[in-house]
């Protein structure tokens, strides 16, 4: 197939979407479709635009205001319209529902070609956390007509997928997460780096990787990592990302570890070389870094929604707690503070449950949609 990505967050960019949409470009290029990315342009980060698997066109856009780590990409109706009509693709997936998301979905439409799109945020349940909360309405109203113009959406997960057939979402498939364990394995433990932490083999280490944004519920997780201290006083709590609360969370927090921004090569390094993983967040659609650390052998806790719904079996491979109970997450991270055999059980059962969730299956599904939908498409007059 002929396919064309258009994307406002990818690669250098560090988040889940963009590693999610950076390894299926490449992934999908390996297989023979030829990849072509439309995204915005980034000057300001370093990175090789030129890939063996995939082409890249980037695009007009702009730093979010207040948040310049992320671009919206301008609408580009006419630019689309003409490459598309020079070198027409056989489908359109559209990854991200902003300015540009949406000019690539009616572009697509006018033009009679085949477009999908994915759903990775819950920008509505953002608002709230933004001072926002009464346009709530307003942008899940714009999601779903985004979205609903597209012939397929594909969600990270079966209750996402029910959850937005609710709200009015229509023709919904799963794209899962799939977990690269040569970069997330417990074997990429590494002595030097705990020791870096003033940590040895009687500290237990609780690490915390992602943007440091209000969405990401830090309030209770630094709530968490107080009453684990307490209970456990030769914790460490080390914490990887940037993000705009990181000069509050540093100035506030002086007891923790604030690790910086690394490569998600890197990262993996530093998720194996901890022991616990707690994650506060409750707005997450699928939350790779859920994975990631049980990929990467460490004592999990989190509400029982998305990635550790999907996953976890309380008690065996990691601790879910009910998402209307931020004080169960809390003991829950106390007991895994307190309890070395706890950790020690949870943390050799957390990447065994992981064994098929590769990338290569995950991707294998997600190219058989788009084939089905490329096939049921009429052909062009």
């Amino acid at each position: 197939m002929k396919l064309a990505i258009v994307t406002e967050t990818f690669p250098p960019e560090i988040n889940g979407v963009a590693m999610t949409f950076g390894i299926i470009a490449r992934e999908l290029g390996r297989r023979g479709h030829a990849v072509t990315v439309y995204r915005p342009h980034r000057p300001d980060l370093p990175g090789d635009s030129t890939h063996p698997e995939f082409r890249e066109v980037t695009m007009a856009g702009a730093p979010i205001p207040g948040y310049p780590l992320l671009r919206l990409g301008f609408p580009a109706w006419r630019r689309l319209k003409n490459l598309w009509r020079r070198d027409r693709p056989d489908l359109v997936h559209v990854v991200t529902e902003g300015p540009l998301g949406a000019s690539a979905v009616s572009t697509a439409r006018g033009l009679g070609l085949p477009v999908t799109s994915s759903f990775h945020t819950n920008f509505h349940a953002y608002t709230g956390h933004y001072g926002f909360a009464p346009l709530r309405h307003a942008a899940l109203g714009w999601l779903r007509r985004v979205h609903n113009r597209t012939r397929r959406t594909f969600a990270p997960t079966a209750g996402l997928c029910t959850e937005l057939a609710g709200l009015g979402f229509r023709d919904l498939r799963v794209l899962s997460r799939g977990v690269d364990t040569r970069h997330f394995s417990p074997t990429r433990r590494c002595a030097r780096l705990r020791a870096d932490w003033q940590a040895g083999p009687d500290n237990p280490v609780v690490i915390h990787v992602g943007r440091m944004a209000p969405e990401k519920n830090y309030e209770l997780l630094f709530r968490a990592y107080a009453a684990m201290r307490a209970a456990n006083p030769r914790l460490r709590f080390v914490l990887a990302g940037d993000g705009p609360l990181k000069a509050r969370l540093v100035r506030e927090n002086p007891s923790a570890i604030f690790a910086g921004f690394f490569s998600r090569d890197e990262i993996g390094r530093y998720y194996a070389s901890a022991d616990l993983y707690v994650h506060a967040s409750l707005t997450e659609t699928f939350g790779n870094v859920f994975t990631e650390a049980m990929a990467s052998g460490l004592a999990v806790a989190g509400f029982d929604y998305a990635a550790a719904n999907q996953f976890v079996r309380d008690g065996e491979n990691g601790l879910t707690v009910p998402c209307d109970r931020p004080d169960a997450l809390v003991a829950a991270a106390v007991r895994l503070a307190t309890d070395e055999n706890l950790r020690t059980r949870l943390r050799t059962a957390a990447p065994l449950s992981l064994a098929g969730q590769s990338w290569e299956n995950v991707i294998t599904y997600f190219e058989a949609d788009l084939a089905s939908v490329v096939h049921s498409a009429p052909t062009p007059t």
